[in-house]
C-alpha cells in the first residue's frame, strides 16, 4: 500500500500544527523586509519531513517535549539557511517550483537572510541551553558542506568510486536525516546509546533517500527535476558508477568523454542514460537502496509497537516509494 503523508502525520498532527506556529515566531524580526522574506519562505514550505522525523523519533524513543519543538526548529532554520545560500551559489532562480529568495531580492539580500536564519537557530539553542542539540545539528551542517565540496572536487576528474560515492551521500544527505532522528531521541530523554541508535537509523534512511533521488535522474518516475540533470552537472551517482565499473574499457572511455565534453547536448545525455539502463545500473542501485531500507527497519523494529513506530515506518517507506 502506498504510504499517505496525512496518515503518517496523524499521531503528531497536534505537534506539527503547534510547531508551525512556534516556527513562525522563531523567525520573527523587527526588520519589515526580513519579516516579508521569511514569511515568503514559510509559505512555500515543502512536505516538512524533517520535523516529522524529529517528533516521530521522540515519540518512539520516549516523550515529545518542549525541546523537541526547539530541536525541529533548529534543524529547519539551519537547513533553510543552507538552501538559501545554495541557491545563490548555484545561481538558481527556483526552489520547489517557486522563485528563490535570490531571484526575487538579489544575492546580497539572500546571503544576509541566510545568515539571519543561521543566527536565529544558534541563538534559539544557546538561549535555552540546548547545547547537545546544537552539537548534533552543527555537526550535520559541517558534514553537508564537506560532502558537497568533496563531490565538486571529484566531479572535475570523474573518478568517484562506489566507496567515495557512499561517503559523499552520507555527508551530503544522510547526515541531516540522521541529525533529525538523533535530535528527536535526545529531546525525549533517551540515553547516549539510544540517541546513537536513532542517529544510525536516520543515516540509513538518508542513504536510501539519496539513492532514490539518483534513480529519478533516469526518468523512471514523473518528478520535479529534469531528467539527466545529474549527468549535465557531471555528478557521478550510483547507477552510473556501477555501469562504468561493469563496462568495457572502450565503453567507459566513450561515456566519460560524453559526460566531460557533451554534457549539455541532449542526445549525448540520452546516450549516457541508455548506457546506464542497459548496464543494469538502475537495478543495482535499487538493490542497494532496499538494503539500506531493510537495515533501517531492523533498527526500528527493536522498539515496542506504537502508533509512532508505525508512522515512522510509513515515513521511511515514503522516502523510497515517493514519485518526486
Amino acid at each position: 500500500m502506498k504510504p499517505d503523508l496525512k496518515k503518517i502525520q496523524a499521531p503528531i498532527a497536534t505537534e506539527m500544527a503547534e510547531f508551525e506556529k512556534k516556527f513562525r515566531d522563531f523567525m520573527k524580526s523587527k526588520v519589515k523586509l526580513l519579516d516579508h522574506i521569511t514569511n515568503y519562505i514559510v509559505r512555500r514550505k515543502g512536505k516538512q519531513m524533517r520535523p516529522m522525523f524529529v517528533f516521530l523519533t521522540a515519540g518512539v524513543s520516549g516523550t515529545i517535549t518542549e525541546s523537541s519543538y526547539r530541536g525541529a526548529a533548529l534543524i529547519e532554520l539551519l537547513h533553510t539557511a543552507t538552501l538559501v545560500h545554495d541557491d545563490v551559489v548555484d545561481d538558481a532562480n527556483y526552489r520547489r517550483g517557486f522563485f528563490s529568495v535570490n531571484a526575487l531580492w538579489k544575492n546580497k539580500i539572500a546571503v544576509l537572510v541566510g545568515d539571519y536564519l543561521l543566527s536565529r537557530g544558534l541563538l534559539l539553542s544557546v538561549d535555552n541551553g540546548d547545547f547537545e542539540l546544537l552539537r548534533i545539528v552543527s555537526q550535520a551542517v559541517r558534514e553537508m558542506s564537506e560532502g558537497e565540496l568533496l563531490q565538486i572536487a571529484k566531479a572535475r576528474k570523474l573518478d568517484i568510486t562506489e566507496e567515495v560515492y557512499y561517503k559523499i551521500i552520507r555527508q551530503k544527505t544522510a547526515s541531516l536525516i540522521a541529525s533529525c532522528c538523533a535530535v528527536g531521541a535526545a529531546t525525549s530523554g533517551a540515553d547516549d546509546a539510544l540517541i546513537e541508535k536513532m542517529r544510525d537509523f536516520g543515516e540509513k534512511v538518508g542513504m536510501a533517500f539519496q539513492i532514490k533521488d539518483d534513480l529519478f535522474d533516469y526518468g523512471e518516475d514523473e518528478i520535479g527535476k529534469p531528467v539527466g540533470i545529474d549527468i549535465k552537472e557531471k555528478k557521478m551517482t550510483l547507477p552510473l558508477i556501477y555501469a562504468l565499473n561493469n563496462s568495457s574499457w572502450m565503453d567507459k572511455r566513450r561515456i566519460i568523454y560524453l559526460i566531460r565534453n557533451k554534457n549539455e547536448d541532449k542526445k549525448s545525455v540520452n546516450e549516457v542514460i541508455d548506457f546506464v539502463k542497459g548496464s543494469g545500473g538502475l537495478q543495482y542501485a535499487t538493490k542497494v537502496m532496499n538494503q539500506y531500507f531493510d537495515e533501517a527497519l531492523l533498527i526500528l523494529n527493536e522498539f515496542p509497537e506504537s502508533e509512532y513506530r508505525d508512522s515512522l515506518e510509513g515515513l521511511v517507506r515514503y522516502t523510497i516509494e515517493r514519485k518526486k
